[in-house]
């Protein structure tokens, strides 16, 4: 269930670079409501063909997020203690890592419809939660909730929380054992082997 709920959040930031300064919730329903038309109406995606979305979210969802925040709040505290390339290569595996992860879960979108709930932002605000609430037939609502953040380039998006559970706080107690187990080399190495072993299966 998590894993089909992060698929559409990343879904609904496939836009392009024209749009980078809209409103933070105009953004996220715009995009939203786009990709998922696309989407229902994709035979390829419907049919499981992962390399397409994996594709379609390398070219157009990155932008959108800003991949190095989004590592560091999963690394927490140990953040500051890895090395600029340690930083960097795990920047890359963990983006990896979720676009992999996530990818085979767009397939199965087709009757979801996404409400948007009123943002609370004050002009001078750098730092929002958009809200929404997933409505899936024959199951309870789902709250979605992003967070983002304005840097120069834009709105971009650090966290998402799903019926309470944020994405990287989500992935946090995994990565310290690991960093605990094996140091930041070591965690390196482990999602590196998970990135192999989606990659893998994707192929089969």
């Amino acid at each position: 269930m998590m894993k089909k709920l992060i698929a559409l959040f990343f879904a609904g930031f496939v836009a392009s670079a024209a749009f980078a300064q809209e409103a933070p919730d105009v953004l996220v329903r715009r995009v939203t409501d786009d990709v998922l038309e696309i989407i229902r109406k994709d035979r390829d995606i419907q049919n499981g063909d992962t390399h397409k979305v994996i594709d379609l979210v390398d070219k157009k969802v990155l932008p959108h997020f800003n991949f190095t925040h989004m590592t560091a709040l999963a690394l927490g505290k140990d953040w500051r203690k890895a090395t600029p390339q340690q930083q960097q290569q795990l920047t890359v595996e963990f983006k990896t890592l979720l676009v992999r992860t996530y990818a085979n879960a767009l397939t199965g979108y087709k009757n979801q419809r996404v409400v948007y709930k009123p943002l609370k932002m004050a002009p001078a605000d750098t730092d929002v939660l958009v809200r929404t609430e997933v409505l899936q037939p024959g199951s309870k609502p789902v709250q979605l909730d992003y967070s983002l953040e304005k840097l120069e380039s834009g709105w971009k998006v650090y966290d998402v929380v799903v019926a309470g559970i944020s994405l990287v706080t989500n992935y946090r107690d995994q990565f310290m054992q690991e960093v605990r187990n094996g140091g930041v080399d070591g965690l390196i190495a482990s999602v590196a082997a998970k990135n192999k072993s989606l990659e893998a299966n994707s192929k089969k």
